[in-house]
């Protein structure tokens, strides 16, 4: 609660048309974040926003280094609502259904989408109000093997089965589902091929020997299990402007595919969403698998930590555990013609038991120690979120002498595609309406996108030695990541350029001038010898740099 006030507090100032008036506000937060949480183990929720004829601000906050069109979802009261920008501009909104369960419709709550583009670091506001004149797009829903009554809004067709069969398409792909709601196929529109790549969930159970899986250790007693369901699973389908999405609802997953129509970074990729829930299960472990026909042979390949992509091999002559990795934002497999990437928002264990496999295991629920110091199983299970990203890529001009090497570097699109998905835009509205208030369009700290291949790890004041306060120094820290050159950028909507690593630092900040700038060790505690003010940045690839950096 502290950190989302000190977040609202500092948007709120920096968003201020007139900052001399700050102190005159309630010292209550005025900007509120868009999610809540309940508790400590609970998933958050987002709130509602209370909408009445009198304009109520929405300020968005980008936490990446570069421009980005993202889309942008919040909850209000009235399904009539439009929204603005600064500049009294109508924006383009979907009004989709809030559902209390998987077949019951909120009245008393509505979600409203919209592509909004955020500078760099910076903060973009809107404004929404409830407005009788509205033009936004209600969503459509199509849903199979249950029944919902119509509802007063949204048009709801109720299907007994699914054998027309269900798709989803944007600009960029088309997905194909079976009757389960589960993908199964992906066309994509650029070269127009079809694809093999289809979703499956199975279990592990553990082995019957004396060492059974544990909490650190993971020994099943054979392949996986397919995932047997004892009634068909209610599918939901939903059609809208901004996006579109298939939810199927098994016992102990909650499943969601979605595409994004927007014409970017966002659209490129397909985000799946797994709500889990195996708290009822006894020594079991849930995993996702996706096949595809990609000839990737015992080979894939997973990140370390984030920063560098390690090749793997699926060794026959070991058991089943001894090919399992962790993976903490993506893996791939590919062969000569296409790399397939599972990219992810939380770290996990992944496997590619088979040729053209990806096996993610998203939660375990294990009965028993298994004798390493926890004195216990895993037995405090709680609902659990899972988000991902598919990826398929076309390759070009491929190296036969690659798979002979050690490291292995993604694209420069699955780069920016992993930042979106793990640094989402950050809405704040404010909690009460206020007719006097003036908030600027816009707040840009940066002059211009930093590098497609640069991230800002950090830039934070530097404590001074005399005193509790802070010293007239910032740390800055940045971070250039190796990427494959042969995947082509043409087309995929980047709104930043790589510049060999060179950034100009007169050209970095906006409405602050540099005075110095001085490379540092990665703790700040010396510098190179010889090193001096310098006006241009340099950082090579696979390298993270730290500066003292003076500002005016």
């Amino acid at each position: 609660m502290v950190l989302e006030k000190i977040i609202g507090n500092s948007a709120f100032l920096l968003i201020l048309k007139d900052k001399l008036t700050y102190d005159s506000y309630s010292s209550d937060t005025f900007l509120e974040m868009d999610l809540k949480q309940k508790s400590q183990d609970s998933l958050p929720q987002k709130n509602i926003i209370r909408l009445s004829a009198e304009p109520r601000y929405l300020v968005v906050y980008n936490p990446l280094e570069q421009d980005r069109i993202s889309l942008v979802s919040v909850y209000v009261s009235s399904p009539t609502v439009q929204v603005f920008s600064a500049s009294g501009k109508p924006v383009e909104v979907q009004v989709s259904a809030v559902w209390d369960t998987a077949n019951t419709i909120s009245e008393t709550a509505y979600e409203i989408s919209f592509r909004a583009h955020i500078p760099p670091l910076g903060l973009k506001v809107y404004k929404i109000l409830e407005s009788a004149s509205s033009n936004s797009h209600l969503a459509d829903y199509v849903l199979y093997k249950n029944k919902v009554e119509d509802s007063r809004i949204f048009t709801i067709k109720n299907m007994i089965n699914t054998e027309e069969g269900i798709t989803l398409e944007n600009s960029f792909v088309l997905l194909r589902f079976d009757q389960t709601g589960l993908m199964k196929q992906m066309m994509t529109k650029e070269d127009g091929k079809h694809h093999e790549v289809s979703v499956q969930f199975s279990w592990y159970g553990t082995t019957i020997k004396r060492d059974k899986s544990g909490a650190y250790l993971f020994l099943p007693d054979g392949n996986a299990k397919p995932y047997v369901y004892t009634t068909p699973p209610f599918v939901r389908v939903t059609h809208g402007r901004i996006y579109s999405e298939v939810t199927c609802f098994f016992d102990h997953v909650t499943h969601r595919v979605r595409l994004y129509h927007i014409q970017g970074i966002e659209g490129q990729s397909v985000e799946v969403s797994n709500i889990v829930d195996i708290r009822k299960v006894y020594n079991r472990e849930i995993a996702m698998k996706i096949s595809s026909d990609i000839k990737s042979q015992n080979r894939f390949y997973t990140d370390l930590n984030g920063y560098q992509i390690q090749p793997r091999m699926t060794l026959s002559k070991l058991p089943l555990q001894a090919n399992v990795y962790p993976m903490t934002t993506m893996a791939y497999i590919q062969d000569a013609k296409h790399r397939l990437t599972l990219l992810s928002a939380q770290s996990l264990g992944v496997s590619s038991l088979n040729s053209g496999q990806i096996e993610v295991i998203m939660d375990r629920r294990l009965m028993q120690d298994d004798n390493r110091g926890l004195e216990q199983g895993i037995q405090d299970n709680k609902i659990t979120a899972n988000l991902f990203r598919i990826l398929l890529e076309k390759r070009s001009a491929v190296n036969t002498e690659e798979e002979k090497k050690s490291v292995s570097y993604p694209s420069l699109l699955s780069h920016i595609t992993s930042s979106l998905m793990n640094h989402p835009v950050i809405p704040m509205a404010n909690k009460f309406s206020s007719p006097t208030l003036e908030l600027q369009g816009e707040f840009s700290p940066l002059q211009s996108s930093l590098p497609c291949d640069i991230h800002l790890v950090n830039l934070r004041t530097i404590q001074s030695k005399v005193g509790n306060g802070h010293s007239n120094e910032a740390a800055l820290i940045l971070h250039r990541k190796g990427f494959d050159c042969r995947f082509s950028s043409k087309g995929t909507g980047l709104f930043c350029s790589t510049t060999q690593g060179k950034i100009l630092v007169q050209k970095l900040l906006n409405k602050f001038i540099v005075e110095s700038l001085t490379p540092s060790s990665l703790s700040l505690m010396h510098s190179p010898p010889g090193t001096q003010n310098i006006s241009e940045i340099n950082l090579s690839p696979m390298e993270i740099s730290t500066f003292r950096i003076q500002l005016r």
